[in-house]
């Protein structure tokens, strides 16, 4: 995923920052523990498709 792209990409449902999960491909949002997919190198910013994070990616990230 491009650099720029991610600059300005945000969480939906915060507005805060977003990680990229290259192994996952998912962008993560830390403060609402939720992992949002990339298809084909496209990011799916809706709210009801994101997974909740479990205890264990929310320490590691």
């Amino acid at each position: 995923m491009e650099t720029r792209l991610l600059e300005v990409l945000v969480c939906p449902l915060c507005k805060g920052p977003l990680r990229h999960d290259r192994e996952q491909q998912e962008l993560v949002c830390k403060a609402d523990k939720l992992a949002f997919p990339v298809v084909d190198g496209i990011p799916t910013m809706l709210i009801n498709e994101a997974r909740q994070l479990n205890a264990q990616e929310q320490a590691s990230s």
